[in-house]
């Protein structure tokens, strides 16, 4: 492909991106949206319109819009779990989209400067780079657990974990809680340069989240915990780890 054709597509590529973007201007759709990003599982039609306040036909022709756009990806199954004769159509399920939507204009790269140094840090035979790497993760970390510590001072714990989840929020993390009470990330605000450099950047997301859950005075422990489409850490709470290790069942 020559240099004209590919500034073609790019230019084409752009113009879908900030189409699909800009639908979520609409208020509707946009409440939608992030009902199902906040969801840990794909939702149906009936619960995302009673979250936004619709009618589940009105509800259906937005999310279906979006599934076109490329904001949100869809799947089928019964929500009954019977299987065979008699168990009902699969229900039409929504979930958010793995496709990234990146914007700039005027034209910026910064995922570029990312990668760089990324590769720079994973080059260094001396260690020096990652060390630096994990000293300045462990800086920003800090500045979360300060920034918690600002809001929740002299809080209970539950309240101290319920302002670090909002502040991981701020930050791109999307916490949620598991059955466990165990606080996972539905989004890692790093994951096109973990992809390339998944030790590296690992590494660096846990010394920072090891970092900001400080902030919650020993009763969340950063660890990492990969699960497929989250954030490689998870924040434990202090006594769902001293129980798994009792059991003989470890998180990392």
């Amino acid at each position: 492909m020559d240099n004209a054709a590919e500034q073609e597509q790019e230019q084409e590529q752009l113009r879908d991106d900030v189409a699909s973007v800009g639908s979520l201007g609409d208020p509707t759709r946009r409440a939608l949206y992030d009902f199902l990003a906040r969801q840990p599982e794909p939702a149906g039609r009936d619960e995302a319109a009673a979250a936004a306040g619709l009618s589940r036909t009105l509800a259906a022709y937005h999310l279906d819009r979006m599934v076109e756009d490329g904001l949100l990806e869809v799947s089928f199954a019964r929500r009954t779990g019977r299987s065979g004769p008699g168990a009902g159509r699969p229900a039409k399920l929504y979930r958010r989209a793995t496709r990234e939507f990146n914007i700039s204009l005027p034209p910026r790269d910064y995922e570029l400067a990312a990668r760089i140094f990324a590769n720079a840090v994973d080059s260094d035979p001396t260690g020096t780079a990652k060390a630096a790497l994990q000293e300045s993760a462990q800086s920003f970390g800090a500045e979360v657990a300060a920034e918690v510590e600002r809001r929740a001072p002299d809080r209970s714990d539950a309240h101290r974990s319920a302002v670090l989840e909002q502040v991981l929020t701020e930050r791109g993390y999307e916490p949620f809680r598991d059955e466990d009470g165990v606080i996972r990330m539905r989004n890692c605000p790093f994951d096109c340069l973990a992809d390339a450099h998944r030790q590296t950047v690992c590494g660096m997301n846990l010394a920072l989240l090891e970092q900001a859950a400080a902030s919650s005075k020993g009763a969340l422990k950063a660890v990492l915990d990969p699960r497929p489409d989250l954030c490689c850490v998870a924040l434990v709470p202090t006594v769902v780890a001293t129980r798994r290790r009792r059991g003989g069942r470890s998180l990392k």
